[in-house]
């Protein structure tokens, strides 16, 4: 049946395809504003349609007077509609714009007046959509919703120890190759640098740490004297992890690595540690209990004695810490997940509860492109396969996929598209040459999750000109998914990697303790760190690896350390106004704007910032020029206004959704702005006046701290050195696992 259901959805994609492309000539929609800036409106895409409202998600440029370069943003528009059965059109009479929001930094003046602009401006386009093409599109859009429901749940291997450990993940059966810089063989399937040396012993390299097992797969054991041919893979090791962007030289860092048991994975795993039995702490107002020394998201509620842990964004459930553990959906929690309290030592947890604010921020942020305008003329890639090209098909859909490059590549009709760093390209040949693409398949959409080039549909192509091509990606891209109500890291699904003369890996969801972060996404664990991983980058140079396991090429998620033991499994402020404990994000891409935008690794687009850090030596690459630069040590010169009382200041004047405009007296009086003057409003007779304007006040207050403790977080302070004495029980196995305490370049 499911296949059936496919097969049409193609068919109706291929009889409508004409039609669709008919319809978006007429798009982008402009609108030239009073203040000169000029509005664009790409093609909308439905999300429901009830009655008279049809519920529009839409792409929006800006440009601003005297600039050239737009600024891409999303907003969410509500339309009363007028339908004409006969001549099968909908007609826009009316929209209100309840959500805005800009990949880039515009102030609040300027997103109110195009805000404004959207409500008033749109019903004068006379805007008319086919009928068939919205209905089509609803039915897109829910199989698009469908597909994202097949995301993978089932939980991997889950392991428990109650020791500090380490999980060490091999893709499959071991498999080795000869480097000879090092003289050695070496297990390529896996990031993590595991050596078979002359004398026959297997050796892993990590956290300034030697292990030695008889196998591969373990069992290892701390060696505190290693043979002296080993000296030189350990050199490469921690020459390449120096030279990560995220890298501070630090002897606090060196002393932070400690030795912990190693766990061996050949399928995907995750783990669960305590620092001996649970420590078990209270959150106020809940019947719910965390483990507080350890570094999971680890949860008992007392009510019915059950075990939570959030791993990679989704819940699992048990009835001990050894499991069998199975999947909870963010809205079947007990209820008491949405009651934590933000600003708590578990408020980071909030965004994967359905429900809560910290989710729908993730959400929408989720649905939030990162632009770059691309190059036509200068923009190329290249593609590298293991022999000839190899693809097999993508079920669903008329598109095949090359299963032996190490690039994502999908042949359609007769081209061939890939993607390279957020950038779409189009060949007539699977070896190139490659130009940049101006209209990516239709077909793209509905690729599955279980395919390892689902991540594509997450690239989207917004304008084209004659010397540019505007695209932009959404962190689907970089595996954050939008999994119901709540985001999720990953796909879940294991894709099987590609063995010939050289190994690619595919895209992992599960065994680096991903925790997500309301500014930064996604990062890995806190007990790993650069010099874990062969090469610093994942970059495996004898073997053609190149940091599949996380994403696209040169691309993995930051890591996330706490700094010292009793730190570490803390993460005050994510959501509250607590600000941040001993808190640093390093990221490992060159990125500017404190952002992850990848874009940043290629010099043949231009983003709205297209400033290049290198955190090394202070100094940035601004459009081709090497300028010094400091970073800022304390907080800015303008944060957030407060008042004496330590609250955030109130608004004075806003606007509603219909276009009026009000303000609050001193003494808590509403007035609206009527005839030229102020004129009090009658709380009850507009009750629902008083109640948005309360609403707006409180995002206002929500806005504003966040955007406090997202400036606490980025310009946090070197923390002290966390020696093991410090650790429960003492010794250099004391359960911080290997946090090393770096500044990152946001300070």
């Amino acid at each position: 049946m499911f296949k059936l259901v496919k097969s049409i959805a193609l068919l109706i994609t291929a009889m409508l395809g004409t039609s669709f492309a008919r319809a978006q000539e007429d798009w982008p929609k402009v609108i030239n504003a009073d203040n000169g800036m000029t509005i664009k409106i790409y093609h909308p895409e439905p999300e429901s349609f009830s009655g008279d409202v049809l519920k529009l998600r839409s792409a929006v440029s800006v440009t601003e007077a005297g600039k050239t370069d737009p600024v891409f943003g999303t907003f969410w528009s509500v339309n009363t509609v007028e339908t004409d059965r006969d001549n099968r059109k909908i007609s826009i009479v009316g929209v209100r714009v309840p959500n805005l929001k800009f990949g880039s930094e515009l102030d609040n003046n300027k997103i109110g007046y195009i805000k404004t602009a959207l409500e008033t401006q749109i019903p004068q386009l006379r805007i008319d959509l086919p009928m068939d093409e919205v209905l089509s599109m609803l039915q897109s859009n829910t199989e698009e919703k469908k597909l994202s429901k097949n995301l993978n749940t089932a939980p991997p291997k889950i392991i428990y120890t109650a020791k500090p450990s380490t999980l060490v993940l091999i893709d499959g059966a071991p498999k080795l190759q000869h480097n000879n810089d090092w003289g050695m063989d070496v297990v390529v399937n896996s990031p993590f640098t595991i050596v078979k040396n002359t004398n026959g012993l297997y050796y892993l390299y990590g956290g300034k740490h030697w292990y030695s097992a008889p196998a591969a797969t373990g069992p290892y054991s701390y060696v505190n004297n290693t043979p002296s041919n080993l000296t030189k893979v350990q050199t490469s090791i921690d020459n390449a992890a120096a030279n990560d962007p995220g890298f501070t030289s630090d002897s606090a860092a060196a002393k932070m690595n400690s030795v912990t048991d190693i766990i061996v994975s050949t399928e995907p795993a995750e783990l669960i540690q305590t620092n001996g039995e649970p420590d078990w702490s209270t959150i106020q107002g809940t019947n719910l209990m965390y483990a507080g020394n350890s570094e999971n998201d680890l949860f008992i509620d007392q009510s019915s004695r059950m075990y939570y842990v959030l791993l990679s964004g989704r819940w699992y459930q048990g009835n001990t810490l050894k499991g069998p553990w199975n999947y909870v959906a963010s809205d079947q929690l007990p209820s008491d997940f949405s009651k934590i309290p933000e600003g708590s030592p578990k408020d980071n947890v909030l965004a994967s509860v359905a429900g809560t604010q910290a989710a729908r921020e993730a959400v929408m942020d989720a649905e939030i492109p990162q632009t770059a305008k691309v190059d036509r003329n200068k923009a190329n890639t290249s593609v590298t396969y293991d022999g000839s090209p190899r693809f097999e098909d993508i079920d669903g859909t008329h598109m095949q996929y090359a299963v032996n490059a190490r690039n994502s590549v999908i042949r359609y009709r007769d081209k061939y598209y890939t993607v390279d760093n957020g950038v779409w390209f189009e060949s007539y040949n699977p070896n190139g040459p490659w130009v940049v693409c101006t209209e990516r398949p239709a077909e793209v959409d509905i690729i599955p999750p279980s395919y390892p080039v689902y991540n594509m549909k997450y690239v989207y192509i917004y304008d084209v000109t004659p010397d540019w091509v505007y695209m932009g990606y959404t962190p689907g891209y970089l595996n954050t998914f939008i999994y119901g109500p709540t985001v999720v890291y990953g796909t879940g699904f294991y894709y099987r990697p590609w063995w010939g003369r050289y190994y690619y890996p595919r895209p992992y969801t599960w065994g680096f303790r991903m925790h997500y972060n309301p500014w930064y996404g996604w990062s890995i664990g806190y007990n790993y760190s650069a010099g874990w991983f062969n090469m610093g980058f994942g970059v495996n140079v004898w073997s053609g690896w190149c940091g599949g396991w996380w994403g696209p090429a040169l691309y993995r998620p930051p890591y996330h350390w706490y700094g010292g033991f009793n730190a570490a499994y803390r993460s005050y402020g994510y959501y509250g106004r607590r600000p941040f404990n001993n808190t640093t994000v390093v990221n490992n891409i060159r990125v500017n704007n404190y952002s992850n935008n990848i874009y940043n690794l290629r010099r043949d687009v231009v983003t709205r910032n297209n400033v290049v850090i290198n955190n090394r030596n202070n100094t940035v690459i601004n459009n081709g020029r090497i300028e010094n630069i400091r970073r800022p040590s304390v907080m800015p010169n303008n944060p957030p206004a407060r008042q004496n009382n330590g609250q955030f200041r109130n608004l004075s004047i806003m606007t509603d959704r219909q276009g009026n405009v009000y303000q609050r007296t001193p003494d808590g009086q509403l007035q609206q702005n009527r005839q030229g003057g102020w004129r009090p409003v009658d709380n009850r007779r507009n009750n629902d006046v008083f109640q948005n304007f309360n609403r707006e006040q409180q995002m206002h207050n929500r806005g504003q701290m966040r955007t406090q403790n997202f400036q606490m977080m980025r310009q946090a302070p070197s923390v002290p050195a966390f020696r093991p004495s410090q650790a429960p029980g003492g010794g250099n196995r004391g359960g911080g696992g290997n946090f090393n305490i770096r500044r990152d370049r946001r300070g």
